[in-house]
């Protein structure tokens, strides 16, 4: 179990967040059409995995933003922005603000993804929402980045999740 905060107050986060140099816990989570889409349709693409609570905060808006235009532009990645909104909120906030290079998922079906990844936020009032992270893929599925941002309202650290890339 890990520990980060919310705007200070600390917040239990359940499950085990993946290491660097393990293989990425296979999930599969809701797609815009409402599909099922898993980790294995996007096999041998390097992917960025940008976990979050809700695209209908500053923060999280703001990260699916600077994926778009940053890690979009590598070749071979695909960014995946996952979050609990449902995918009629995902698509909406992408279309209102122009961003077609991420591919949302949504964890609607998908709860287990945020015990996999070690993500679930056990207590506060964010309970049963993500917390705020970024796992970067390898082409063959094994993090090669991995960052559990420490207090939820901050952003991740971009430049090292890019420079896992380069």
């Amino acid at each position: 179990m890990s520990n980060v905060t919310l705007k200070g107050q600390p917040i239990s986060i359940d499950g085990q967040f993946p290491a660097v140099g393990t293989p990425a816990p296979a999930f599969s989570l809701v797609g815009g059409d409402l599909s099922d889409v898993t980790l294995s349709k996007f096999s041998g693409k390097r992917k960025v995995l940008n976990i979050f609570p809700s695209v209908d905060t500053p923060t999280c808006a703001m990260s699916v933003r600077h994926f778009n235009e940053s890690a979009s532009q590598l070749d071979n990645t695909v960014v995946l922005c996952i979050s609990a909104d449902l995918p009629f909120a995902q698509a909406r906030f992408c279309g209102a603000e122009g961003l077609s290079q991420v591919v949302n998922l949504s964890l609607m079906r998908g709860h287990q993804f945020l015990n996999d990844y070690g993500v679930a936020i056990a207590s506060g009032p964010l309970a049963g929402l993500a917390a705020r992270a970024v796992v970067v893929l390898d082409e063959h599925d094994k993090v090669i980045h991995a960052e559990m941002v420490g207090e939820i309202a901050d952003e991740p650290n971009y430049d090292a999740a890019l420079a896992a890339l380069s």
